[in-house]
């Protein structure tokens, strides 16, 4: 049986904090934690954490849209970000953890450019949307102990979580969803 499977490529802050809310849905294939946007090959957590790299934090979503369509994708990244922070998000600040969608084609490229305004439209949020919409990159996974984080160590995960601010900015901003 053949599947028509796209992908999907988020950048939120800390990769730890954006598997599970994608992973957790239906038509989801995988979520995968790495690095994209950057000049180096492979990078490392290491280099990309020096900021040297250009690289951001992201994830890559393999999904199935006959399930789950792009739209609904774009539609749980805003709710797990801050869009309206460029230099990072919550409490992991700096260039590798920018707001970043990259997008796959001109349809993804559509859908979250209007994604985008319709959120700036909304009044949701007092400040401009600064989140970026860039063509997809090369993306590298991150090294395997950054995998499926929220699984593996569900009380680190938590605390860091709320601990980062990132809980309490969802529930704030988010709680009618």
């Amino acid at each position: 049986m053949e599947h028509n499977y796209e992908t999907a490529i988020f950048a939120g802050g800390c990769f730890w904090c954006m598997v599970k809310p994608f992973d957790t849905q239906p038509g989801i294939i995988s979520v995968v934690s790495g690095y994209t946007g950057g000049h180096v090959e492979n990078p490392t957590y290491e280099q990309v954490t020096t900021g040297l790299t250009g690289h951001t934090e992201a994830v890559e979503i393999t999904y199935d849209p006959a399930i789950i369509p792009y739209e609904k994708l774009v539609e749980t990244y805003w709710q797990q970000t801050d869009p309206t922070d460029a230099l990072g998000q919550f409490a992991d600040r700096g260039d590798s953890y920018r707001p970043v969608i990259f997008y796959a084609n001109e349809s993804q490229k559509e859908i979250a450019e209007k994604s985008k305004a319709s959120l700036q439209a909304s009044g949701r949020f007092t400040q401009p949307i600064v989140t970026k919409i860039e063509p997809a990159q090369p993306f590298y996974p991150a090294e395997d102990y950054h995998q499926n984080y929220y699984k593996k160590h569900s009380v680190h995960y938590n605390l860091y979580k709320e601990g980062s601010g990132r809980a309490g900015f969802i529930r704030k901003n988010w709680k009618d969803k």
